[in-house]
Parts: structure tokens; C-alpha cells; sequence
């Protein structure tokens, strides 16, 4: 097969001053047009992780952000991000009813592999909306359990990317830019792999590269955090790999900035940071 103009450029780094941009909004501007994101996930024992990724979707620009998890986890929710509509649901027929009104899905933080994460995940797969897809969700993939849809983006981590490939996180580290293109040619999605030199590769052949990032962020929680990131970059109308690219620098930049105090970093520290590094970036009024 030929190659196309992208397949043959360089890797691009991401760099201040040439990062995606989401538009100024209007004065008049209103919640309903910045998007709607629902977060799924959080089974027994794995709560936190999806209120971290709708904390982020809500603080990185969303106009709504709705949060399907289990009913146990609601008033903890409720407690922290009374912003959020937190919705308990038991079975796939509710998720059903919830999936009408909105527009961007991120599924996966803590989603676990039980009965109830699989049948949430049967229905977002066949959902329209574009998906962020992370964790959970990304092992019930490489299990067989369910197809991607179109319009993703999948955020594994090395040991991920190897379930994903049916190789070893060693190969996977061996080569990391074949490994990233090929996840993307395999599912069609724009492909997140994270790690020390985060890699973002499209399947018409883009790929770019973050640099940035500190060992403190080596914790856990800082995946469903970008998850939410990305998905709330979505919402607000960015394409896929724009959103995915500009997600990776606010992210791995955040971290630096907090990074500098040292060892003790927490997932929730960057949302703050992240926040204001996209006002630095795509001020809100100009």
C-alpha cells in the first residue's frame, strides 16, 4: 500500500504556541453549547476513579457532565461535585435512557470486569456518540468481549497496549511508536499511549509526541483524569486528534507544575492546574 503524505512525516512534538485551540465563546454563550459528557464507570471498590474523570470533564470545560455509576457511590457524588448529576444505574436499560441526552461518552474508570461493567459496556458500544474509552473498558476489549465503535480514542498504558496487541509490555517499550500506530490501525481510533513520551497517533498516519511530564505523576488516578480531559475537549467541539493531542499536554504539563513539589502527587492536584494551563492556552474571552 502507498504511503500517504502522513505516514511518511515526522512524529510532531507538542509544543506551546502550536497546540490545538478551542474557540473564544461568545458573551452570550450557555451551557448547552459546549456539550454534554457522561462519565461511566466506578463498580464496588472503584468509585473515585469515575468521580475523578467527571471532575475533570467538569473543570476542563464541559458544558454538562452527567456520571452513571453504582447507586452506592451517589452520595459521595453528590458530596463532592454537587455540579455533576449523578445517576445510579443497575442494569443496561437504564443507561439506555441516559445515553439520549448526551453527547460524548467516557467509559472505563473503574468500570471493573463484572457482570455490570460488561453489560454497560455492550450498550455504549453501540452507541453513536463519540467515546473516550480508558481502563476497564480497554481490557474488556482486548478480551473479546465487545467491539469498538467508530469515533474513539483508547488511552492504555503500556501493559494495556499489550493486551490490546497480544504482546508483551517489554515489546511495547521496545517500540512504542510501531506499537501506537498499530493499535491505531487496528481499532480505527485515535490511540493515547501513555507513559514517559506519551504518543498520540491517528489512523490516517498523524502522530504526535508530548515530551513533557514528571516521575511524581508515576500514581495512581492520573488516567482518569486525561479521560475526562479528552472528553470534555471533545464536547467543546475539537476533533478527535486535536482533542486527544492538546488533552496529553495540559495533562503531562500539569504534572510538571506539580511534579515540582515532589513526591505525593495526587490525581485530583492537576485539575486545578490543568484548568488554568487551557485558560493560558485557549483563553475563554479575548
Amino acid at each position: 500500500m502507498p504511503q500517504t503524505k502522513h505516514e511518511i512525516t515526522d512524529v510532531q512534538p507538542l509544543l506551546p504556541g502550536h497546540l490545538p485551540q478551542l474557540a473564544v465563546r461568545s458573551p452570550a454563550a450557555h451551557k448547552g453549547q459546549f456539550g454534554h459528557v457522561l462519565v461511566i464507570g466506578g463498580d464496588h471498590g472503584f468509585g473515585g476513579a469515575s468521580l475523578l474523570s467527571a471532575e475533570s470533564a467538569l473543570r476542563s470545560g464541559a458544558g454538562l457532565v452527567s456520571l452513571a455509576t453504582r447507586s452506592e457511590h451517589v452520595p459521595a457524588a453528590l458530596t463532592r461535585l454537587p455540579e455533576v448529576m449523578a445517576r445510579g444505574v443497575h442494569s443496561a436499560n437504564q443507561l439506555m435512557a441516559l445515553l439520549e441526552k448526551v453527547s460524548v461518552i467516557v467509559i472505563g474508570p473503574g468500570l471493573g470486569d463484572m457482570a455490570w461493567g460488561k453489560s454497560l459496556l455492550s450498550v455504549a458500544a453501540n452507541a453513536r456518540q463519540p467515546q473516550v474509552w480508558d481502563a476497564d473498558a480497554l481490557n474488556m476489549l482486548a478480551a473479546g468481549h465487545v467491539a469498538l465503535p467508530a469515533d474513539c480514542v483508547i488511552t492504555p498504558h503500556p501493559g494495556e497496549a499489550a493486551r490490546l496487541m497480544g504482546i508483551s509490555t517489554a515489546e511495547v517499550q521496545a517500540d512504542r511508536l510501531k506499537v501506537a500506530r498499530a493499535l491505531s490501525q487496528k481499532f480505527n481510533a485515535i490511540t493515547v499511549l501513555k507513559g514517559a513520551g506519551s504518543l498520540i497517533a491517528s489512523p490516517d498516519g498523524r502522530v504526535a509526541r508530548c515530551d513533557q511530564g514528571h516521575p511524581a505523576m508515576a500514581s495512581a488516578g492520573l488516567g482518569d483524569v486525561l479521560a475526562g480531559l479528552i472528553g470534555a475537549l471533545l464536547a467543546q467541539g475539537l476533533p478527535a486528534f486535536e482533542a486527544a493531542s492538546l488533552a496529553v499536554w495540559l495533562h503531562a504539563t500539569a504534572g510538571d507544575r506539580q511534579g515540582s513539589f515532589g513526591r505525593g502527587l495526587a490525581a485530583s492536584d492537576l485539575i486545578p492546574a490543568i484548568r488554568q494551563l487551557l485558560e493560558e492556552q485557549s483563553p475563554c474571552l479575548k
